[in-house]
């Protein structure tokens, strides 16, 4: 099961229900997506789905708060806390190694990891997300395939039209 938000200007924030579900979500993570966790302590993964024309570095800021809300609030330990940092970086720097528990990543890299430092609840955002929130049994590799291909198409397409 997936929960799926909205964020205020209308980019779909997602997260797994639980660490085996966050597996099946780093596994088909969209080469657009930027994965949102509470550093250093237990967390939601939430991720954002960036429209293809947007890159990781330039997401407004607002956007950023939003997706750190919706993670330390979805943190056992972090929602309990008055500020928390989160990290976040492009889903396709996330690492999966075999000897990592379940739910467990590191990066490729830390270079391209940012964070928000002391995230602070926001009761009016959470209800927002509370009120928008969907849940979904995706295929998410039918999903992550049909992206691809869409993609693919609109390549080929946008190479037709400069070879004319």
């Amino acid at each position: 099961m997936v929960f799926y938000f909205t964020a205020e200007n209308g980019w779909l924030m997602y997260m797994g229900k639980d660490k085996h579900e966050n597996e099946d979500l780093i596994k088909h993570s969209w080469p657009e997506d930027v994965w949102f966790h509470v550093d250093k302590l237990s967390s939601a993964h939430v991720y954002l789905r960036l429209p293809l024309e947007y890159d990781w570095e330039t997401i407004p800021e607002e956007v950023v708060k939003e997706c750190c809300v919706l993670v330390k609030a979805n943190s056992i330990e972090g929602c309990k806390k008055s500020a928390v940092d989160v990290v976040y970086t492009p889903a396709s720097n996330l690492k999966k190694t075999a000897d990592m528990e379940i739910g467990q990543v590191g990066f490729k890299s830390r270079k391209p990891v940012k964070r928000l430092l002391n995230v602070e609840k926001d009761r009016e955002t959470e209800k927002r997300h509370e009120k928008n929130k969907e849940e979904k049994h995706p295929d998410l590799a039918q999903e992550k395939q049909e992206r691809d291909n869409e993609v693919r198409r609109r390549n080929k397409e946008l190479a037709r039209q400069q070879v004319t």
